[in-house]
């Protein structure tokens, strides 16, 4: 963990009478697709031997982490949630394909928030040899992905709408990144279109869960209705309502006109006292109806 940013996290102090909290993949950069498509998926094919089923694969892993009621959700509660579902179509079991199940990862991702590459390393360390085997091929496969996004995904900039938020709210609002992304990725990320600047703290997923994240900045020290969490993800969402903090959606799909739309009329509402109630209802209404439980082919 990046000592640095927990302790900026652990003693975090408002500065202003609003809190914003910002996630970061496929909300304010438009970096889902090819990380998902380019970066997870091919090296889940890769590292467990699936490449009989590689189709099955990308729909799979897609459909968890940009198209249904999962999306966004952490990159080993994924792993699980697809090989669920790679099981249960019929090509992949005409293929004869073993699918890994995952009894350790299973039952670390229940009981631990923290999860993150460091802490899976920590377990691995400790571990019986069936389970260190396992986790230890778990982990290959999450540090694989981090060195194909590091090569792959550059000159990627934030949505249109991101940085003028960002310094909209700057001496009104204290804001932070509150995200399941990698530390390292993140921190990346917003340096590299000089973003970093607007923001008080960049919180990954090696600092807890997203909960955790805005716990400890933001609950108990501004009334709710001067917090917001702005995400596009149902996970986001459970978030800010684990805090009793608001939710602005940016939808899947119409990104842009999401962040247009904060600008022209969510951030007034949010500083006027406006927003919680029936406009933040509809927002929220429409955001769950683009993200599916099922998929089309069960």
């Amino acid at each position: 963990m990046d000592q640095d940013a927990a302790a900026a996290l652990k003693n975090f102090q408002p500065k202003h009478e609003y809190f914003v909290g910002i996630d970061s993949d496929g909300c304010a950069f438009n970096s889902m697709e090819v990380k998902h498509n380019d970066c997870f998926s091919v090296n889940l094919i890769k590292h467990f031997g699936l490449p009989a089923v590689s189709r099955q694969v990308h729909q799979a892993w897609d459909f968890v982490n940009l198209y249904s009621k999962t999306r966004g959700c952490n990159r080993f509660k994924a792993i699980l949630l697809v090989c669920n579902l790679l099981r249960e179509m019929p090509k992949v079991q005409k293929a004869g394909v073993s699918i890994p199940d995952f009894p350790y990862l299973r039952e670390w991702t229940e009981t631990e928030t923290q999860l993150g590459n460091p802490t899976l390393e920590a377990v691995i360390e400790g571990a019986e040899e069936a389970e260190q085997k396992e986790l230890s091929q778990v982990l290959e496969w999450s540090l694989a992905v981090n060195e194909t996004i590091a090569e792959i995904v550059h000159n990627l900039p934030p949505f249109p709408g991101v940085r003028e938020t960002l310094q909209n709210l700057q001496g009104r609002a204290d804001a932070i990144v509150v995200s399941a992304t990698p530390n390292e990725a993140l921190r990346r990320e917003w340096t590299e279109h000089k973003i970093d600047q607007y923001v008080a703290v960049i919180a990954g997923q090696e600092m807890g869960s997203k909960t955790e994240h805005l716990t400890l900045t933001a609950k108990g020290k501004y009334p709710s209705n001067h917090i917001l969490m702005i995400g596009d993800a149902p996970g986001d969402l459970k978030a800010a309502r684990d805090v009793g903090a608001l939710f602005f959606p940016v939808n899947p799909g119409y990104e842009e006109e999401s962040w247009e739309h904060l600008v022209d009329v969510g951030m007034d509402k949010f500083f006027n006292n406006e927003y919680a109630g029936a406009y933040e209802t509809q927002l929220i209404a429409e955001f769950e109806a683009l993200l599916p439980e099922i998929p089309l082919w069960k």
